[in-house]
């Protein structure tokens, strides 16, 4: 079980959500819910303008609202935004979407009553997922598209997946023994008005990205060895000088995972120096850690901010209140960590396509056979892993482009910059899809040049990688279709089979 309270969430518990666990609210978050709620129905009452209580939204902010009339104006709300389009997003997104909004919420500053929390931690525990279409968030005022499709289902109204059966909102609510909610004012703005879609896609990419950064240290290991690599490159001394955290923790797994290899060489035994994808495997996959140490640090942020608008600020004198109008909701600081991490990531994806295709080149792999086949020219062997690495290297340049840069006025020009954050968070969860298929292709390829060598002769942590490797696909003494195997060992690495094999051997990697 999670708890939340809106302000301890961590990334991890982040992760745990999407995968399954059940969250719950403290006593404590949920009592400090009615201060602020009590100032939202006592500005209600005395008819105070408060934008998107008593006016209108976004060019309508100017637009007065009867208090009679301020219930239906939050159901007119989440109707008129739910204009998303394109597929659904993955169920795990939406789960933790679930969460975050909760934890959102639950620092007391929206202005909404428990019964809302209580249906969406039901909706969670239940396992309703509300169908929410993955396109048109301009990411400010946040997500305002999808989280309406969202909101919609606790109303009885939209779509949902309930036990992976699309069905009316209505009827998912029904089949899970819930009542659909009745909004009081502000309830509606309070759960579309944020920044948790983005959010909640750069938190899953975010974290894949850590596992994978780990295992690219053990699949580089790996070609180290087949390529008869110089782990000098990699001591401490040189790291010490140049002392980026990233660096120092790339060459401190590298030296674990070639411990006790026989197949490394010393430098002016077949070469003086290795090419720059054996030798900068630290600068360049410490590079990449230290920007998700960023990324990881803005995000722990994001996930227990208040991102709505108005908020609330309760006094214990009631003529001390305050409901102020801010940009919370703008989803810049996820846009840059979002656009920042698939530019990392490309980076480790382009180097690892390069170590493939020394893998493969019988004029850069040190005598293994060409296309690590024997019969070549009668058999390609592993030719085209390479250029499926190569193509989906290339498909990340492009969407390695920054979303944050683009900006396009909405709301007849009131809301004048938006962020796009949510584009960018799409792009960097699909730069880490690719990025797993391009290291399961260096994976495939260096564990069948090991294989023409001398697997016994491998380092202790590299000896581990290629086992796993040999216990999901079987050496290729034929011709045989790749894509099946690489398909295989992406979900190795993103499922953590490899991370756990090479942690047995050498422990975890930083």
């Amino acid at each position: 079980m999670v708890w939340l309270d809106g302000r301890r969430l961590t990334l991890a518990e982040c992760r745990r959500i999407a995968g399954g666990e059940p969250a719950a609210a403290t006593p404590e978050a949920m009592a400090q819910l009615a201060a602020s709620r009590a100032v939202i129905e006592r500005a209600v009452a005395e008819g105070r303008l408060v934008y998107g209580v008593t006016t209108g939204f976004g060019r309508f902010s100017d637009v007065a609202i009867s208090p009679e009339q301020a219930a239906e104006l939050q159901v007119n709300l989440l109707r008129s935004h739910a204009a998303g389009v394109g597929e659904p997003l993955p169920a795990d997104v939406v789960r933790l979407c679930l969460a975050l909004r909760v934890n959102s919420l639950l620092k007391g500053h929206s202005g909404v009553r428990p019964v809302l929390i209580e249906l969406l931690l039901s909706c969670l525990s239940a396992d309703i997922v509300p169908v929410v279409p993955a396109q048109g968030s301009l990411g400010a005022s946040g997500d305002l598209a999808p989280l309406a499709h969202m909101a919609l289902v606790l109303l009885g109204r939209g779509e949902a997946f309930l036990n992976g059966q699309r069905l009316p909102g209505a009827e998912a609510l029904r089949r899970a023994g819930l009542e659909p909610v009745v909004l009081a004012p502000k309830e509606g703005l309070a759960l579309i008005n944020g920044t948790q879609v983005m959010t909640s896609l750069a938190v899953l990419a975010h974290e894949r990205a850590r596992d994978l950064l780990a295992a690219a240290d053990a699949i580089a290991a790996l070609t180290c060895e087949a390529l008869r690599g110089i782990p000098a490159a990699f001591a401490e001394p040189l790291q010490a000088v140049r002392p980026h955290r990233g660096q120092a923790a790339a060459a401190a797994n590298l030296r674990r995972l070639l411990d006790g290899s026989r197949l490394c060489t010393r430098s002016g035994e077949l070469r003086v120096q290795d090419p720059y994808t054996l030798r900068c495997i630290p600068q360049v996959h410490g590079a990449a850690r230290d920007t998700l140490a960023y990324v990881g640090a803005t995000l722990a942020i994001e996930v227990n901010a208040a991102t709505d608008n108005p908020l609330i600020f309760a006094a214990a004198d009631d003529d001390g209140d305050q409901i102020l109008s801010g940009g919370n909701f703008h989803g810049q600081p996820v846009a840059v960590a979002a656009d920042c991490l698939a530019v990392a990531l490309g980076g480790i994806g382009a180097m690892s396509e390069r170590r493939c295709e020394r893998l493969v080149n019988p004029a850069l792999n040190g005598g293994l056979p060409a296309f690590l086949t024997e019969r070549a020219g009668l058999r390609s062997g592993l030719m085209l892993v390479q250029y499926t690495a190569a193509a989906l290297v290339s498909e990340n340049k492009v969407l390695a482009h920054p979303a944050r840069v683009d900006s396009i006025p909405s709301s007849a020009n009131q809301e004048d910059h938006v962020s796009m954050g949510t584009i960018a968070a799409r792009k960097a969860a699909a730069v880490v899809q690719n990025l797993a298929r391009i290291l399961a292709a260096e994976w495939l390829c260096a564990a069948q040049a090991v294989d023409f060598l001398d697997p016994a002769a491998l380092g202790r942590g590299s000896a581990a990688a290629h086992a796993a490797a040999r216990q999901t696909v079987s050496f290729f003494d034929t011709d045989e279709e790749p894509g099946p195997a690489i398909e295989a060992l992406a979900a190795r690495l993103l499922d953590g089979t490899l991370l756990r094999a090479v942690a047995g051997a050498v422990g975890d990697l930083v």
